[in-house]
């Protein structure tokens, strides 16, 4: 693997968002607002800040309200790719019908989650540990309701359950990965495949290297009513404190 930057990403937004109605009744939940820009906005932006060129992006739920605001992403500066699944292929599944597109090494993102995070960082990280997949880990408040990781010394990821009865680690996946095309060979095509339920799992049972990168930056899922409000707050908040230090 050598140090190019990676140029490609899959950001993941065909979820129905059922947590989080009646506000997505009428709009998919990637198009809710944080600030003034839908937090799919926030993700994409965040790719593009570190070089990320061709962007792909699952729809399912109200996908033309996606499709008409980014169009081909040529205002935001990115190329976007999109891909409808008439039935939801789940995290993994969405990849695996993209096989193609992946090539070469790729960032997935998770378009439901407000990300603060250096990823120059976390790349340099996976290229140097070697492995197949890197999660990008997060201390959470409530690890059982996430996948939770246990990971060694040198970061390779031990242990993963999603959403265990009992949390082993404050360590938990945060949404956002860096992947190497060969993992995409151990997803089902044309099912229900799921990273963390599934896929992450798959890899540490075959005993594939999977790595873990521990971050101390804003990592916010907003899919429940509390979370989204606090990522107003959040964001309002770093707002506002940019807006004084000027």
């Amino acid at each position: 693997m050598d140090g190019k930057p990676i140029r490609k990403a899959m950001v993941l937004a065909a979820g129905e968002g059922t947590r989080l109605r009646p506000l997505t009744l009428t709009c998919p939940k990637p198009m809710l607002p944080v600030g003034n820009k839908p937090i799919l906005q926030h993700g994409l932006e965040l790719l593009r800040s570190y070089g990320v060129q061709e962007v792909a992006v699952n729809l399912h739920h109200f996908p033309q309200i996606i499709t008409e605001h980014f169009g081909s992403g040529d205002w935001l500066g990115i190329d976007i790719t999109y891909s409808y699944e008439e039935s939801l292929l789940g995290s993994a599944g969405a990849v695996r019908k993209l096989a193609d597109f992946f090539q070469e090494s790729f960032f997935v993102l998770y378009s439901d989650v407000l990300f603060d995070i250096e990823l120059r960082s976390i790349a340099r990280f996976h290229r140097e540990a070697g492995g197949v997949m890197t999660l990008v880990l997060h201390q959470a408040d409530n690890p059982t309701a996430c996948g939770v990781v246990e990971t060694d010394h040198d970061g390779s990821v031990l242990r993963f359950v999603e959403k265990p009865e009992v949390a082993f680690s404050s360590w938990c996946n945060s949404g956002l990965y860096v992947v190497e095309p060969e993992v995409v060979s151990h997803i089902p095509h044309g099912c229900l495949c799921d990273f963390g339920t599934d896929l992450i799992p798959r890899l540490l049972t075959l005993g594939l290297p999977v790595y873990g990168y521990l971050t101390s930056g804003l990592v916010i899922d907003i899919g429940s009513p509390g979370a989204y409000a606090r990522a107003q707050e959040v964001f309002q908040q770093r707002r506002d404190s940019v807006s004084a230090s000027r």
